[in-house]
């Protein structure tokens, strides 16, 4: 209120349900203001259809969608102060149903996607929370309800915006679009004023009327829509929800029970400025391919304007949802239905268009600016889950492997296996079992048991199952940063995961050595086909100090000083070493070597002196927030741990000696997290299980 947007734009996007009659005719069934979605379903849908029919897509001159988005940015960026705006694209995270619209967008148009924990307000400036410290956020475009957006100012519940942000709006040092209060517009009572409006305003009659609507606040309107209850689909008034009734779609009280409907009925005498009532608009249908034949649905289609630096300009296009029910009655179409693309004609040829500007210079860059501190630490998070489960498949395999191997009356082997367990249940993979006094070491069904459990276990969080779903919740929060083919490796590696539990042993080896081959090619992807930058910087940072503490806590458990040859095997196993250990020594399995090569070893990529070597490298190559030429923690850290790790012989090395460079990492990785990434309570993540005594 009393508040002028920067750009004097209060819409930047405007979106219009629109429905076809039987007859043919047009009208608007509701419009969209707050923060219309479905624009990057119908830039999808269009992507799709072109490469699937190109020749009739080109050959019909079907108007491209690239000139609406690239004048809708330009339309945000036009607002600004600066010459090269950062635009953002405000989500509510990964938990929103059009998630997947968002990130598209972001990607598509070139916004930097941030959540509201990734904003904040400093000096009356709105900035976003970076791995090099707070950059100057210039426009944002919301896809957060306006109620949400500052938790000071409205919401105070809100974890979806950040505090301040009104203020900012206010001081005109931000442009929001839409801007908050956009949504008055979508509200049903005002439709029924919208043909008044229009010959009062415009002077003219709306080209596209609305359905007829009666809004209860007045009492002809609502004698009008008691007399003809049954005809009428109520609604909220200002919102999607009819006060004191479920759901957020209209109610047809023909259908209600009479107790329903004389409840209904009291409400709109006691309190009608609550309620508007509406004709119950019928569809026409579009064919759509159903069950190998074609069938008739009804369809609503939505369709975009964007406010530009030239004025408006109208999508050629849209978002046409039908119905996979039959019942035409537009009240009755619901979110979850499927889609189709829409096609405007133009009587020419149609130019190739891109999101590229003809007509200025685009200055070359080959760094993506600056990485927001959730990223980070999302995919810091990700890549310490990726690497936590193989960890946990390569125990899982060497188990069900020596288990079906072993000789059962050798007891150095005996105990081997029973390590082997020992750990998963440490690491949370299986539940903790009290064995019996005097046992050697479980059973063979118990074998069976622990790596179906560390497998598929869905109560046990070190599981691989649980595992990847970490993975799979952490790369959701950062989609528009991972590559199709990454993100489809990680569903294939999800689907491999929630397979039924294997029945014996061999088939449990099998699972393991498919989910390692996923992950092996998942880790071929970041490391060749994803730029060096900051994000891949702490993606690989989170495997390295995963594997640094798991190859540790392997060494600990199989290479003590009473450490046999089965030990010693086993742990050239778990750290894919076997090969490089049987080609440098010819004699057999002794205990200096192994530690060496596990520990020490700078040129072996699983060992742990190789991973401290790419922390420290890693670590040098991020920004700094104070350039006092100190270093900073975690740069002090790494680099007096890699020092240490090279001084240090197998000689000189024992339990005591690992467990340090175990904990040492793990400070490490909390210096990371307490420098780089946000913090506020109750964001701690599931760390690694406590180290073995």
């Amino acid at each position: 209120v009393g508040v002028k947007p920067r750009d004097g734009r209060w819409l930047h996007l405007y979106a219009a349900d629109l429905g076809r009659g039987p007859d043919g005719r047009w009208w608007v069934l509701g419009d969209r203001t707050q923060a219309p979605s479905g624009a990057g379903y119908a830039l999808e849908n269009r992507l799709v259809m072109s490469r699937a029919f190109p020749t009739l897509a080109r050959e019909m001159n079907v108007a491209r969608l690239a000139p609406f988005f690239r004048a809708f940015r330009a339309g945000l960026a036009a607002g600004s102060e600066r010459s090269q705006p950062r635009i953002c694209l405000l989500t509510p995270g990964p938990y929103s149903e059009t998630y997947f619209e968002q990130t598209y967008l972001a990607r598509y148009l070139g916004l930097l996607l941030v959540e509201g924990d990734d904003l904040i307000v400093h000096e009356g400036r709105a900035h976003v929370r970076t791995i090099a410290g707070l950059k100057r956020a210039d426009v944002i475009w919301r896809r957060v309800d306006a109620d949400f957006i500052d938790p000071l100012e409205l919401n105070g519940g809100s974890r979806l915006g950040a505090p301040g942000l009104v203020g900012a709006i206010r001081n005109g040092s931000v442009v929001v679009a839409n801007m908050p209060g956009a949504a008055a517009a979508e509200a049903r009572a005002l439709q029924g004023f919208l043909p008044a409006l229009a010959r009062r305003v415009l002077g003219e009659e709306l080209t596209l009327p609305h359905v007829a609507t009666w809004w209860c606040g007045q009492d002809e309107a609502r004698r009008f829509v008691l007399e003809n209850f049954d005809s009428m689909a109520i609604s909220g008034a200002f919102g999607a929800a009819s006060p004191g009734f479920r759901g957020d779609r209209p109610i047809l009280p023909a259908e209600l029970d009479k107790a329903d409907k004389a409840k209904l009925r009291a409400a709109i005498e006691a309190r009608g400025v609550d309620f508007v009532g509406q004709e119950v608009a019928r569809l026409s249908t579009a064919p759509v391919w159903s069950h190998g034949k074609l069938s008739p649905r009804p369809f609503v289609l939505r369709v975009y304007a964007a406010s530009t630096p030239e004025g408006w300009t109208v999508m050629p296009g849209g978002f046409c949802r039908i119905a996979d029910e039959p019942d035409a009655r537009a009240v009755r179409m619901g979110e979850h239905v499927r889609s189709a693309d829409v096609w405007v004609l133009s009587d020419k040829p149609v130019a190739m268009e891109t999101l590229l500007p003809s007509t200025e210079s685009v200055a070359i860059r080959r760094l993506l600016g600056n990485l927001p501190s959730r990223a980070a630490d999302n995919l810091f998070w990700y890549g310490r889950y990726l690497e936590r489960c193989e960890a946990t498949l390569r125990l899982v395999r060497v188990l069900a492997a020596r288990t079906i191997e072993a000789d059962l009356g050798s007891g150095g082997m005996a105990q081997t296996l029973a390590r082997l367990t020992q750990l998963l249940i440490a690491w949370g993979a299986v539940p903790r079992v009290e064995e019996e006094e005097g046992a050697a070491r479980p059973p063979a069904r118990g074998a069976l048991e622990t790596v179906r459990d560390a497998l598929s276990s869905v109560e046990h969080y070190g599981s691989a199952r649980e595992l990847v779903a970490r993975a799979r919740n952490a790369g959701a929060a950062i989609r528009e940063r991972l590559s199709v083919d990454s993100w489809r490796l990680l569903q294939d590696l999800d689907a491999e995961a929630r397979r039924e539990a294997p029945h014996t042993l061999a088939v449990a080896h099998e699972c393991a050595d498919r989910m390692l081959r996923l992950l092996a090619a998942l880790a071929g992807l970041a490391q060749e086909n994803t730029n060096h930058v900051a994000g891949w910087r702490f993606l690989d940072m989170g495997r390295r100090v995963e594997r640094g503490v798991n190859t540790c806590r392997f060494a600990r458990i199989f290479a003590d000083d009473a450490a046999s040859a089965d030990d010693l095997d086993v742990l050239l196993d778990l750290i894919d070493s076997q090969i490089t250990y049987r080609s440098r020594y010819v004699i057999g399995m002794a205990l200096a070597p192994v530690r060496d090569m596990c520990l020490l070893d700078p040129f072996n990529p699983r060992s742990v002196g190789f991973q401290i070597e790419r922390l420290s490298r890693h670590v040098s190559m991020l920004p700094t927030l104070i350039e006092d030429g100190l270093l900073e923690e975690p740069r002090r850290l790494v680099v007096k741990l890699e020092a240490d790790m090279q001084a240090t012989t197998a000689e000189d090395v024992d339990a005591r000696t690992i467990l340090a460079f175990e904990q040492r990492l793990m400070g490490f990785a909390d210096a990371v997290a307490a420098r780089y990434f946000l913090q506020r309570p109750g964001r701690s993540r599931k760390s690694p299980a406590a180290s073995l005594g």
